[in-house]
């Protein structure tokens, strides 16, 4: 009863989805029609031709937009079509299912045409002149009518085509001639499709909605669909009627001139058209000549493109910044403080002249409030969550499992350990009598011996912190060796190693078979010894031997593809495992290999056509695995006293325990010492030994180093040791259950490392590498049944759970359209592609048919995220390409600032000489900048608390991105000092990352109205602009904004008109309407006693006044 309940229920929440899209595109608000349509649907037998054909039957005369887009919410709402599909569909796979049903592809290809499209040669690339000149047109704003050579694509006119009903007006006389044709009549053919409606053209157009005020006429010849007002008055010449109603009818055709445009509401009037002939009633009023428009653009590009009337182009010595102009208010108290005397008038020499100058106050007068458009891209429309209900990929299979509650409370125990460490910090530095209230501890001394009050406070707080620990110092001494040492030679160390003894059957399954996987044990040799058996067995003379590790392969070179550590499965491993499986289809001749550290390659076998698999034999040993009874709260510090219970009670053998990340494995390498410490020198000795990428290389070695006698090593490392690195020796393994994973936010936009359980695959990886050496066992800091029914069989792959908005654009460029066709081993999810499409419209790197544009191209030329490509390009266009290179350069590494405990007050007050009052990206700029004009010094770098490391590899980046603009002759210029353009073209990469100053506390983004908070590091920390853009958001205790520039909103607007439109100021915005008011506090009231109804109820009771 209850399913049958969930039918109805879901089946109902269908008809009324039907019957809005219904009252949407023909105005019919009938639930009957609805049901009808589907029951329809379903005599279809799930085809959609056969859907068309029983609407022409029927003469229902929809446009095919929206027979389509009922379709694909029949497909993905209707409770017949969320079943699974049986198994006889899974087997058929990718050919046509029997009896009727759907095959799951065919499915993904009707729910999401947009992911579906045909593939294509890539195209010889443009001439620069043409390029460059459409980018300008890009990144002011403006857009470039389509080349001759580029026509309108059918389907674009299909979708024209469709929009206005099947039932046509009678053909108007012939008399009308030439008007006929100017207007958009059959003589000359079919008129070319206006992006937006020009102001006084004539259009023809169809009523879809009638009120007592006016008709609602959507216009023809228009691209999208585009709908305006006619109002009451507009109707007809004369008299005046009551109601529109009693003129008009719904689906009527009419002709309207366009009166005005204002944001998105368009005046029409059908007065001033002849409704027969169609001729203009009011010639007076008419389309601008081309002399006329040339004229409007050269004066547009004389005006000022900030509140300061500054020229963007302009090349004057000072800095050219926008200034806030003064409200009526602001200019009327400052005034009365000058009449006062409190402030002298020269401090505001213009201020009469602002109020008076008619180019400032057209300027500066409107506070722009800009929203997200609603629209969808054109190729996308009604497949994108706007329309359809999609859920992400499901990265933990039991979000409310005790596994991932120990996840999330891990952190909140992370955070409290930092807080006390920080707490005994400032008790012993409290503790110590002197005044630190003076800024100079001794004012006497020489300048270069001073010593700010503040850093010797910091100093004594940190006195622990500045120097090294003691569990460091007993594990990083000077005696550190570079890895493990051995006397073998070169050619005793090749054939100690297990692949050896396997040559000859290698190289023999190699050369029988076009695909083969290779699994073998990390040490075994397979990366660095195959690729020379391959060499000595003669493939180079055939062509090269290629191994990837794995970045960009082009297979048409070579004769043989190694694809190396596949099991780590990243983004470019997949993407290599389709472009590959289609190059051996084309290409007998080219032999793939794909080498596996891990026993799960019967996927890779059957992907690659059922290739054979080759195992390379480890040194493997059983291994007892141990569960904990209950679940562990706090798994760190169960991981530290299982260390302690194998030191005291269990055998000689060396212990590895598996932590998430560098903060987790300090803390526990300092509380494990500072317990084996209070155990006294009876207690044999703990060697404790981290492992983490930030280590240097000399440190992490030590953990091959063999264990001195009576001692034990604990290694503790992250899921590094899982698989990509044996470490001799361990016979004890301590799996908490956890491991630190990239995931993908689609609401905000960003990747973020999350703590969260790993899968069953990962486990039974860690739980092999106490197998090495001898028996060893593995204490699984979980329970049974957690392991059973909270983890997943397999990692989620990267490509399913990270941003794809890089990875698209590179397929896209490759001329690979159909990407529901494209032979993924796992396919990412179709609402991961569909953001990712989403993101790449709105940089304008695909056009409205989905297609690569020619930014696009060109932004797939540089090796960054499609942001960063962006703002470089248009910097070419803005003239600040100096600038942005510099920029881009600083962000691609890690921060270049120095902050040292002992010396924290001088570090600040260094860096706050480089702020700039725009923001973090500019005073990047002028540390750089500073950096040049000092030779690149390392002095200049220790003076100013700069990191040189990071400095000279920000060098690096730098030359590497002028040699790719340098390649394809992208000028070098140089701004100036006109920080405008160089803040616009920041704009024009990151606009999706703005947000504007809320109300209440922070900001909110434009894109979901998530709260954000400008962090304390930043230039302009404090100073609060209206509107900013950041580079990246960072979660600690909140989200913080890092990298952060303030910028005009009319920016936003031009960068980005597909995405932004200024919000309509006779309506309340989406995010006005999120924000909350909140009076003043007051003391002497109870909350809420400001409401109103609060004062109504109070007055009623009043027995006073009755």
């Amino acid at each position: 009863m209850a399913e049958s309940d969930i039918y109805n229920l879901e089946l109902l929440s269908l008809v009324a989805k039907i019957t809005q899209e219904l009252n949407n595109h023909i105005g019919l608000n009938d639930k009957t029609l609805a049901e009808f349509i589907i029951a329809l649907h379903d005599q279809s037998n799930k085809s959609l031709p056969t859907f068309k054909a029983k609407l022409n039957e029927m003469e229902a005369g929809f446009p095919e937009s929206l027979v389509e887009n009922i379709d694909r919410l029949i497909l993905s709402m209707h409770p017949k079509h969320k079943k699974k599909p049986s198994k006889s569909a899974e087997q058929n796979g990718k050919d046509v299912a029997r009896d009727g049903e759907l095959t799951e592809q065919e499915k993904q290809r009707r729910l999401f045409p947009g992911l579906a499209m045909k593939d294509k040669e890539v195209l010889p690339a443009v001439p620069d002149d043409v390029f460059l000149a459409e980018l300008g047109d890009l990144v002011s704003g403006r857009k470039r009518p389509l080349p001759p050579d580029n026509p309108v694509s059918p389907k674009r006119q299909r979708r024209d085509r469709s929009s206005s009903p099947r039932r046509r007006s009678p053909s108007p006389p012939r008399e009308r001639g030439r008007n006929h044709d100017r207007y958009g009549g059959r003589g000359g053919g079919r008129p070319p499709l206006d992006e937006r409606p020009v102001l006084f053209k004539i259009y023809n157009g169809k009523v879809t909605g009638l009120k007592d005020f006016g008709a609602f006429v959507t216009l023809e010849a228009v691209m999208g669909r585009v709908e305006g007002m006619v109002h009451v008055s507009n109707i007809q010449s004369g008299a005046r009627a009551n109601s529109a109603s009693d003129l008009l009818s719904r689906g009527q055709s009419v002709k309207v001139k366009v009166m005005s445009i204002a944001a998105n509401r368009i005046s029409l009037s059908m007065k001033d058209v002849d409704q027969v002939s169609g001729r203009d009633l009011t010639p007076h009023l008419r389309i601008k000549s081309e002399a006329e428009m040339e004229e409007d653009r050269l004066r547009a590009s004389r005006a000022s493109s900030g509140a300061n009337a500054v020229p963007l182009r302009s090349k004057d010595d000072g800095p050219k910044r926008s200034a806030k102009r003064l409200t009526s208010p602001e200019r009327w108290e400052i005034k009365q403080l000058i009449s006062s005397g409190i402030i002298d008038a020269s401090e505001y020499p213009d201020l009469d002249e602002d109020f008076n100058n008619p180019m400032a106050h057209v300027e500066v007068e409107e506070e722009l409030d800009v929203e997200v458009r609603e629209d969808e891209p054109p190729f996308l429309a009604g497949q994108t969550k706007k329309t359809l209900d999609l859920s992400p990929v499901k990265i933990v299979k039991a979000p409310d499992g005790s596994l991932n509650r120990a996840a999330l409370a891990g952190a909140s125990l992370a955070k409290e350990r930092r807080e006390l460490r920080q707490q005994e910090a400032n008790e012993e530095a409290d503790s110590q009598a002197r005044d630190f209230s003076q800024p100079w501890l001794d004012p006497m001394s020489k300048e270069s011996d001073r010593l700010f009050a503040q850093d010797m406070r910091g100093n004594l707080k940190s006195q622990k912190a500045g120097e090294l620990p003691q569990w460091k110092q007993s594990s990083f001494n000077k005696a550190t060796t570079f890895g493990e040492i051995t006397t073998l030679s070169i050619q005793e160390q090749r054939r100690s190693l297990p692949i050896y003894k396997l040559r000859d059957p290698l190289l023999k399954a190699i050369g029988e078979h076009q695909v083969l996987i290779v699994v073998g044990d990390t040490g075994s040799g397979k990366t660095t010894q195959m690729v020379q058996y391959l060499a000595e067995a003669g493939y180079t003379e055939k062509g090269r031997v290629g191994c990837t590790q794995p970045r960009r392969v082009a297979a048409i070179q070579y004769s043989v593809i190694m694809l190396d550590e596949a099991h780590e499965r990243t983004i470019a491993t997949d993407v290599l495992f389709g472009l590959l499986k289609k190059a051996v289809k084309r290409r007998p001749d080219l032999k793939l290999i794909v080498t596996s550290a891990t026993l799960d390659a019967e996927k890779f076998s059957k992907y690659f056509f059922g290739c054979p698999i080759f195992t390379i034999p480890g040194r493997t040993y059983p291994v007892e695995i141990l569960y904990t009874k209950e679940p562990e709260t706090d798994y760190l510090d169960a991981s530290l006293i299982t260390v302690m219970q194998i030191h005291l009670s269990e055998p000689p053998g060396d212990i590895l325990l598996f932590l998430t990340g560098q903060e987790e494995i300090d803390t526990a390498c300092e509380i494990l010492f500072e317990r084996m410490k209070a155990l006294g020198p009876k207690v044999p000795e703990l060697i404790i030994l981290p492992i983490y990428s930030a280590l240097p290389s000399e440190v992490q070695s030590r953990v091959f180093e063999p264990t001195p006698p009576g001692a034990r090593k604990v290694v503790i490392a992250t899921n590094v040791a899982e698989t990509s690195l044996t470490i001799p020796g361990i016979y004890y393994v301590i799996d908490p259950g956890f491991s630190k994973q990239n995931a993908y936010d689609p609401r905000l936009g960003m990747d973020s490392l999350v703590v969260m359980p790993i899968s069953q695959a990962q486990a039974r990886q860690r739980a092999g590498r106490a197998g090495r050496t001898g028996p060893g066992k593995c204490y699984r800091l979980f329970t049974e049944a957690a392991y059973r029914n909270e983890m997943l069989p397999n990692s989620i792959p990267d490509i399913q759970r990270t941003n794809l908005s890089s990875t698209i654009l590179q397929l896209k460029a490759m001329g690979i359209n159909d990407l529901l066709s494209f032979d993924f081993m796992d396919p990412p999810p179709a609402q991961t592609m569909l953001t990712a499409l989403e993101a790449l419209y709105a940089l304008s790197a695909l056009d409205d048919e989905g297609l690569l544009t020619r930014l696009g191209r060109k932004m797939a030329d540089f090796p960054m995220e499609p942001p960063l490509a962006k703002m470089l390009i248009a910097s070419v266009e803005l003239g600040c390409s100096e600038e942005i290179l510099s920029i881009v350069a600083m962000l691609s590494v890690q921060s270049v600032f120095y902050r040292p405990k002992e010396k924290q007050g001088q570090a600040d007050s260094k860096k706050a000489k480089f702020h700039q009052p725009e923001g973090d990206h500019l005073t990047l700029l002028t540390v750089y900048n500073g950096w040049k004009a000092a030779n690149f010094s390392n002095p200049w770098c220790y003076e100013n608390f700069i990191q040189a490391r990071s400095m000279r590899r920000a060098q690096d980046v730098r030359k590497q991105l002028l040699g790719i603009m340098d390649r394809y002759k992208h000028d070098i210029l140089s701004a100036g000092r006109d920080y405008n353009v160089v803040r616009k073209a920041i704009c024009s990469g990151f606009f999706r990352h703005a947000a504007k100053k809320d109300p209440q506390e922070g900001y909110k983004t434009l894109v979901e109205g998530t709260p954000v908070y400008i962090h304390p590091s930043s230039a302009l920390f404090n100073r609060n602009p209206e509107w900013l853009i950041y580079h990246e958001l960072v979660l600690t205790t909140r989200e913080y904004c890092h990298n952060v520039t303030a910028v005009e909103p009319k920016w936003l607007v031009e960068v980005a008109p597909q995405f932004f439109q200024v919000a309509d100021a006779s309506k309340i915005s989406k995010r006005k309407k999120q924000e909350k008011i909140e009076p003043l506090y007051n003391k002497y009231e109870k909350p809420d006693e400001w409401r109103l109804s609060k004062v109504k109820r109070s007055a009623r009771s009043s027995q006073t006044f009755g």
